[in-house]
């Protein structure tokens, strides 16, 4: 089901603050929060909202005050206190209109039966990341794709090579799995880019035992 709100009208006079978003909480009512989304956003705010059950992703753009005033009427949503959010800012609006969709997944995974929410891993500092993926008993995998690896990864980190996220699955069964098998399984520490897909990909390894 998608649902695409219609063009906003005009074009913001000065600088515009982005605002990259994701937080994993469940969602029940998809078409609720996506109404509310729209109505957060109007009227100067302009990009991309996902909606599914697993949680919230996106970026948006417009004036700082309004971009603020959807991230606090998110923030009150529940289970979204903790929205991550990642921002910079562009001398006009990068993106032309508002969508909100609402989707199965909000990282594609081909898993949605997964609740990232409920069974992530546990986050890592980054003052303690290198004294982790130094340790002995630790196995390293980036969870990015195979054109990502190839600008610069961690020394010793295992590169599925996977196209596209969708991807992962399939790497793990096939190949993944034999790496954390044995007498005394490693701990695994997993990195991509922004934090949704390692995030999502840890849930996947504990589902899958």
């Amino acid at each position: 089901m998608i649902q695409t709100a219609p063009p906003v009208a005009g074009r913001s006079a000065g600088p515009a603050t982005v605002a990259a978003l994701y937080r994993f909480a469940t969602i029940p009512d998809r078409a609720a929060v996506r109404d509310r989304l729209e109505a957060l956003c109007r009227p100067d705010v302009r990009g991309t909202l996902l909606v599914a059950h697993e949680g919230l992703n996106g970026t948006v753009a417009g004036p700082e005050a309004s971009v603020q005033r959807v991230l606090a009427g998110i923030r009150a949503l529940p289970g979204f206190a903790d929205l991550d959010v990642k921002y910079a800012s562009a001398e006009t609006l990068p993106f032309h209109r508002l969508k909100v969709r609402i989707k199965p997944e909000i990282v594609t995974m081909g898993e949605p039966d997964l609740d990232p929410a409920v069974n992530a891993g546990t986050y890592v500092a980054p003052a303690d990341w290198n004294a982790l993926i130094r340790a002995p008993d630790v196995v390293v995998i980036d969870t990015r794709n195979d054109y990502e690896a190839a600008v610069g990864a961690f020394e010793g980190a295992v590169q599925p090579n996977t196209r596209g996220f969708r991807d992962f699955p399939d790497w793990f069964r096939t190949e993944g799995r034999a790496l954390l098998q044995g007498p005394n399984p490693p701990r695994v520490a997993m990195y991509c880019t922004g934090g949704i897909r390692c995030e999502k990909a840890t849930a996947f390894l504990k589902s899958e035992g």
